[in-house]
């Protein structure tokens, strides 16, 4: 089959490779119908994300129809299925599956012990994302193996489109928890960092929660316009003080819930913190950009809350710890427990309450896919979301 593999920093190519196979008796295979490029995968495209090694398959956001199930997946699963494959890995059965905290699975990351040394404990396993993960087969190719797969899976209507629920995968329901972690209140001003994919899916996600005024930092034209057309007042970090403009529009106050959908590759380029991020990264004295969360303490209202679906892999420096300390700050995070929300999602889009498709701006081959890595992370072309037709 052919599939998008990694060879090395920016380094990207549709190879052709193995068929997977039923390896485990809960696994399933599926034809991938659509697949895309998620701005995580940028992290490895740039390599700041490490275990990452020469011929990974890449990609975790993926859908298509189940072709072949293990036979303890049989209960769950038959062939014809159409599915849509969440970024998690999940067992369905530890402690963490129980109380829906999917995203740090207790049994699916296969290389678990090299996780718990870098993290203190393992997470969920992830497709298409670093041997810290579990070094597994991603969806940017022509099938994929589902491993426990009867609990790893969304099955989704024929009704609708691949393009109105390929995005059950990841970004939906992380711009979703992303909202639902700051405990939206109707009086609220959410102030969201970063206008792609997962950024305009948080902006939704707060207003169909209720939120008063969505605001949205970005500097690409494209996105600001996506966020205006999504209700969120945009501000041009390029072109204005994001910290006078959003007293301005709280009066002062300070938006009460921020939320960083950039992570650790932030760009902003004008700032002596931004400057003093990219010299020490240069140099391999700091992994992270924080520019971003740096700016999210600052501004914040006491007492608020800091939710930080955005990506960060190593270590951070300058973390103005103290201010959020003193100002009683939240602080909400981690990788989207993806099963705990595509329920009420997948409601919501055959109710018509959003169609996730709109994010969508350029639909490509498998082939193609190495310079569409390029195009989204230099933001070519109007890019904000690939989709991908094997």
């Amino acid at each position: 089959m052919k599939a998008l593999v990694w060879h090395g920093t920016k380094d990207i190519r549709c190879d052709e490779v193995p068929d997977p196979q039923i390896e485990q008796p809960r696994d399933a295979i599926i034809k991938v119908t659509s697949c895309a490029i998620c701005g995580s995968d940028l992290h490895l495209y740039d390599h700041f994300m490490p275990g990452m090694q020469n011929g990974d398959i890449l990609g975790h956001e993926s859908m298509g129809e189940v072709v072949e199930v293990g036979p303890e997946a049989k209960h769950a699963l038959k062939v014809g299925d159409r599915v849509v494959i969440p970024f998690t890995i999940i067992c369905g059965q530890c402690e963490q599956c129980k109380r829906g905290n999917f995203s740090v699975c207790e049994r699916t990351n296969r290389n678990k012990d090299i996780a718990a040394k870098a993290f203190g404990h393992t997470t969920a396993g992830l497709f298409g994302y670093t041997h810290l993960t579990g070094g597994y087969a991603g969806g940017q190719a022509e099938y994929l193996r589902v491993p426990y797969a009867d609990a790893t899976h969304i099955k989704v209507p024929k009704t609708l489109t691949d393009e109105q629920l390929l995005f059950l995968s990841d970004i939906f329901p992380t711009g979703w928890q992303a909202a639902v972690q700051c405990d939206i209140q109707p009086d609220d001003t959410v102030a969201i960092w970063g206008a792609g994919p997962v950024g305009q899916m948080a902006i939704r996600s707060a207003i169909l929660l209720g939120a008063k005024q969505v605001i949205c930092i970005d500097r690409v034209p494209e996105r600001l316009d996506m966020a205006r057309a999504g209700g969120a007042i945009t501000i041009n970090f390029e072109t204005e003080s994001v910290i006078e403009r959003l007293n301005e529009l709280t009066r002062g106050r300070g938006p009460e819930k921020c939320i960083d959908c950039v992570g650790l590759e932030a760009h902003a380029t004008a700032t002596l913190d931004a400057m003093y991020d990219r010299a020490k990264q240069a140099v391999a004295l700091e992994t992270d950009r924080p520019h971003v969360l740096r700016e999210m303490i600052y501004v914040c209202r006491p007492g608020g809350v800091l939710s930080i679906p955005g990506v960060y892999g190593g270590l951070l420096d300058k973390i103005p710890f103290g201010a959020s300390m003193n100002k009683g700050l939240t602080w909400r995070m981690g990788q989207t427990h993806v099963n705990r929300w595509t329920g009420d999602l997948l409601r919501l889009i055959e109710e018509g309450k959003i169609d996730p498709s709109f994010v969508i701006t350029h639909t490509v081959g498998l082939e193609q896919g190495p310079d569409m890595y390029k195009v989204f992370r230099d933001k070519q072309d109007g890019c904000i979301k690939v989709v991908i037709k094997p």
